[in-house]
Parts: C-alpha cells; structure tokens; sequence
C-alpha cells in the first residue's frame, strides 16, 4: 500500500452523534486503522448528561510524529463526521473554522419530552455555510434498505474511509471488520462498501 499523508500535524477528526448510534465504536475501529497504517493516534469519547439519546462527541487526533492530548481545541476540527445532523451544527460551532470538511448524516433523531427539533432544511444550510465542503450521505436511508438501521454506522465508516480525507486505506479496515463482526460480517462489509460507493456520488 501506498503511505498516505496527513495535511497538518496533528490532524483532528470529530465524529458526533447521539448516545445508541455507535459513535464509540467507529473511533475504535478508526484509531485501530491508523495505528495500522503507523500513526500516532489518541481518542477521547465526551458524552452528555444521558448516554442513550444524549450528545457524544469522539476526538481523534492523528499524528506522524506525537501523541497529542485527545481533546480537540475549539476551532481546530480538520474533518467532522456527523451522524445526527443537529449534532453535527452544534459541533461545527465548537470545532469548525473555515477550512473544516464534514461528513453527514442528514437523517434527524428527535429529542424526547417533546422538545421542538429545528427547520431540518436550515440545519442543512448552516452546516453548508460553516463547512469548505460537505457530503451528505443517506445512510439511515440506505441501511433501512439492508433491513436494519443499525447498519447507518458502517455505512458512514464506509463514506469516511472512501473520501480520502483521513490516510486510511481500506485494505486497513477490512480485517478490523472481519475481527468485530464475525458472526455478521457480509452484510457489514457490504454495508461498508455501499458507503465508499456513496461518498463518490457527492
């Protein structure tokens, strides 16, 4: 395999969601793969006040050179992986600058106890404007498909790997798959591919 490089050093990845969507589980699975391709890595998971249905955030700082303290400075975010599109806004707003990527998810979790949810077409906007390039990629739509929502999270991995934003190479992801879903690997590896072959579309 060819040795990707990283665009700054540190460079700072963010993937935000809400607590049941698998966000600790893809910084898992990222950190793995970068240690593979012989990176520095250090991940931090934040969560809010209720695990499931609550905030979490995911830093992963990736180094060639040094270990860095996990938590990424406001303002400092290199490419933000959302998936829940309020979170990925809210994150943007902490993190973002103007030379930030994102990667969404566009498909809402509505907050329990009635709490009004935002325009869903103005979240979409304010991401655009905070964000030198964004991809919305339908993964909930495409993992109700599959038959099993749960499904959007490797599907985003996908989309994550194959826009070539982080030095990742896929042949890196496959066997940490393979490791993680022994009993369930086709549909996860198919699911995987779907979201490289989705992230090509945008």
């Amino acid at each position: 395999m060819s040795v990707k490089t990283l665009n700054n050093d540190p460079f700072n990845l963010i993937i935000c969601g809400v607590g049941g969507q698998g966000n600790v589980l893809l910084s898992a699975m990222v950190g793995t793969a970068l240690l593979n391709e012989g990176f520095m890595v250090s991940v931090a998971d934040t969560y809010g006040v209720t695990q499931r249905g609550g905030p979490v955030t995911s830093h992963i700082k990736i180094s060639r050179k040094n270990v860095y303290t996990s938590v990424t400075l406001e303002g400092h975010a290199d490419v933000i992986l959302g998936m829940e599109p309020v979170e990925t806004l809210r994150n943007l707003g902490l993190y973002g600058n103007p030379h930030v990527v994102t990667i969404v998810n566009p498909r809402p979790i509505y907050p329990i106890g009635g709490i009004p949810y935002p325009d869903l077409d103005e979240v979409k906007k304010a991401i655009l404007k905070l964000s030198v390039q964004t991809k919305f990629v339908n993964a909930t739509e495409e993992a109700l498909k599959m038959g099993n929502p749960l499904y959007a999270n490797i599907i985003l991995l996908g989309s994550l790997v194959g826009s070539g934003f982080l030095p990742i190479h896929k042949e890196s992801m496959i066997p940490i798959l393979e490791e993680r879903f022994k009993e369930t690997l086709a549909p996860n590896l198919e699911a995987f591919n779907k979201g490289m072959e989705l992230i090509q579309t945008q």
